[in-house]
């Protein structure tokens, strides 16, 4: 059975509270429900983690190691100042989709370059709620591709 583990990065825990206007009115605890519905279909063993920390999330890709198949990380505002969560992800040489509920290349300037999307097997943004079983698939794709 395939392994993915979604990671989401700061304040992400206030979602469906913070900025509704641009992340949406879905909480993260819908979110997870809605992944795990998606994923039980495909058959797909998902675990979730979310921190305010940096090193907290350093520490979970470091465990994802061997372990996971497929991470999808919505490192949240990390994305665009944590060389960090790169170094991890590149160490982890676990397959990494960089996720984000808004068009992070629609917003403020500081917010079009991403550390992570060098070490990324692709980015989802702008699709809100429904990014992360984009994210599902996609990963899926990328594990299994077909043919």
């Amino acid at each position: 059975m395939t392994n993915i583990l979604i990671l989401n990065g700061p304040n992400l825990n206030m979602l469906g509270l913070r900025q509704p206007e641009v992340y949406g009115k879905t909480t993260l605890a819908q979110i997870e429900a809605m992944c795990r519905d998606h994923a039980a279909a495909r058959e797909v063993t998902i675990e979730f983690g979310q921190s305010n920390h940096e090193g907290a999330l350093i520490d979970s890709i470091h465990a994802a190691r061997g372990k996971m198949d497929g991470l999808i990380l919505n490192a949240g505002a990390y994305t665009h100042t944590s060389v960090a969560l790169r170094d991890a992800v590149a160490s982890s040489e676990v397959p990494m989709i960089e996720l984000h509920l808004s068009n992070i290349h629609a917003r403020e300037p500081f917010r079009h370059h991403s550390y992570l999307a060098a070490v990324a097997v692709g980015q989802i943004c702008g699709f809100g709620a429904a990014g992360y079983t984009l994210a599902i698939d996609a990963m899926l794709a990328h594990l299994k591709p077909p043919g």
